[in-house]
């Protein structure tokens, strides 16, 4: 229910989220990140094809469905740093948001989560480094925590690895007022050997 990851056993949580649980509440999650989504993942993200965002998002809103997910108050995406959002042109999170937003009737805010310090990239960490390479790395302005207070937020993001994005960011969001956060994301990284 938190990590994504399949359990062999019936069970509502894995033994690494009773030990360290992650700051969002669920995660609900389309696919596994392997064949052939991931391809299509990496096209849509890396290979400047915007327009699959309205393929991935109907994915995950029939998942949302099928998953029985809470109606969230507010949709929010993982914020891409400047320089990233420079060499893609577009923020991949957020082009699934904005649609889940519109589809569902939810109101989706691009800039209320935003990034603030660029760390290395992840995918070229380790997994050990990747949490403290994101530590304290988004925040929400004063001026906008006021529209979080007391309501439940949907995190929107691609593809969770580690989860170390997804705890920070959603750390900085419930540190700013909001009452509960969802991660909503198209793929979960198997675990090794997994």
């Amino acid at each position: 229910m938190r990590c994504a990851l399949p359990l062999a056993a019936a069970a509502p949580l894995c033994g690494e989220c009773l030990r360290d649980p992650p700051p969002f509440q669920r995660c609900h999650c389309v696919f596994d990140y392997a064949f052939p989504w991931d391809r299509l993942i990496s096209r849509f993200k890396f290979g400047n094809e915007a327009e699959l965002a309205t393929l991935l998002s109907t994915l995950l809103q029939q998942a949302l469905r099928d998953q029985a997910a809470q109606r969230p108050d507010l949709i929010v995406c993982v914020p891409l740093s400047r320089q990233r959002l420079a060499e893609r042109g577009y923020n991949q999170a957020w082009e699934i948001a904005r649609l889940l937003g519109r589809e569902m009737g939810i109101d989706a805010r691009p800039t209320l989560l935003r990034r603030t310090r660029d760390g290395a990239h992840q995918v070229d960490l380790p997994l050990a480094r990747r949490r403290t390479n994101l530590r304290q790395a988004f925040a929400v302005d004063a001026a906008r925590a006021a529209s979080l207070g007391d309501r439940h937020v949907a995190l929107v993001d691609d593809v969770m690895t580690s989860g170390a994005t997804l705890r920070e960011a959603a750390s900085a969001l419930l540190d700013a007022g909001a009452a509960r956060v969802d991660a909503w994301i198209l793929a979960r990284t198997p675990a090794p050997g997994g």
